[in-house]
């Protein structure tokens, strides 16, 4: 199974199930920037204790490791759990949605991508995702592949990007430094 193939198939089980969410992280930063490979696909997700018992029936052994504690604990503490699928070695990190105001914005604005006829996905904006990658790059102590995630999604859709949500929101999260260094190197491409 592609990595592409496991998150329309996630994606299928969790709106059957109700339960509401948004791709965030390198799937979304190779959409709309450079695309990159990554193991991983990460998914923000409104989860909660009464939907666990059947998502965990949708992804069973042994094509599937998925563990009923994680999920418990995620649950519990606004944390996160993996899917794997086996055979391929690829993950889903299910993140939980928190409730900052950043995350429950990002979430709110979340858009539809289809990335293959008949297959669609949520995925954060452009916006959220650049904010998003440079809060991770700060967080890391400064993750160069986080911040050239940023800087590229800025670059691709630069002609499309709200500018007073990106202002208002980078100095809400603090990260200006970042932003000013993004912006220092840029160089659009439309």
């Amino acid at each position: 199974m592609s990595q592409q193939e496991l998150l329309i198939q996630v994606a299928k089980v969790l709106d059957q199930l109700g339960i509401a969410w948004v791709a965030t992280g390198s799937i979304v930063s190779s959409i709309q920037g450079e695309p990159r490979s990554t193991h991983d696909v990460d998914l923000v997700v409104q989860f909660d204790a009464s939907q666990q018992k059947q998502f965990c029936f949708e992804f069973q052994s042994p094509e599937f490791y998925l563990s009923d504690a994680a999920i418990a604990q995620a649950i519990r503490t606004q944390g996160m759990f993996n899917l794997l699928h086996i055979s391929s070695g690829d993950k889903v990190d299910f993140w939980l949605l928190k409730n900052s105001e950043f995350d429950q914005a990002r979430f709110a604005r979340r858009m539809m991508f289809e990335v293959e006829p008949g297959s669609s996905i949520w995925i954060t904006t452009p916006e959220d995702t650049i904010i998003q990658k440079l809060l991770w790059a700060k967080e890391s102590g400064g993750s160069e592949r986080q911040f050239i995630d940023a800087l590229r999604v800025y670059e691709m859709q630069f002609s499309k990007l709200d500018q007073g949500y990106l202002t208002t929101w980078i100095n809400r999260v603090d990260v200006a430094n970042e932003w000013q260094r993004l912006q220092e190197i840029a160089k659009p491409l439309n």
